[in-house]
């Protein structure tokens, strides 16, 4: 059965779900690759695996096979203007002008993200107009702090996607 669901019905109902946001990256024939993505998960803890989907257009898709490998970088509340370049069809060395970087597992790790995976790729499916790029964990570091989400349409951190009102009271309210 044909879904009669419009592409721009389902942006808009899917805007309401905050997700966190994340850097996919790769190192490709002509060096560091790296896309904004929301579409990425945890998807196995025995072994260690996690997911991230990708345009089929993407040019850190064409990294991520070249080096078999992939990174999660899940940004932190201050790193919107990163998401914002990132998310950007511009060529990658003009993505990656000025951002503070290091290469480690084979894939580039943005410094200042909250968390940073290392995956070596496993498999590749098919996802509609993305891929889901699948693999094992090799290498993950992880730091306290506030991550940036994506919500209504806009990069916000955590506390500003929930109204005051809905905020659970903490000890000095009670």
């Amino acid at each position: 059965m044909p879904s009669q669901v419009e592409p721009e019905a389902l942006r808009t109902a899917m805007s309401r779900f905050p997700t966190a946001v994340t850097v996919v990256t790769a190192i490709g024939p002509s060096g560091p690759a790296g896309a904004t993505a929301n579409a990425v998960a945890s998807l196995s803890l025995e072994p260690p695996m996690m997911l991230a989907c990708l345009d089929l257009g993407s040019r850190t898709l064409v990294a991520v096979e070249h080096g078999r490998a992939f990174g999660i970088n899940v940004l932190a509340a201050g790193q919107a203007e990163l998401a914002r370049r990132f998310s950007t069809k511009d060529p990658h060395p003009q993505k990656w002008d000025g951002v503070r970087w290091g290469e480690r597992a084979g894939v580039p790790m943005i410094h200042g993200a909250l968390v940073w995976l290392a995956c070596e790729l496993r498999e590749v499916h098919d996802g509609g107009d993305h891929v889901i790029a699948t693999g094992p964990v090799i290498e993950l570091e992880a730091t306290d702090g506030d991550p940036l989400i994506f919500h209504r349409g806009e990069y916000q951190p955590l506390a500003a996607a929930t109204p005051p009102s809905s905020r659970p009271a903490g000890p000095a309210a009670r």
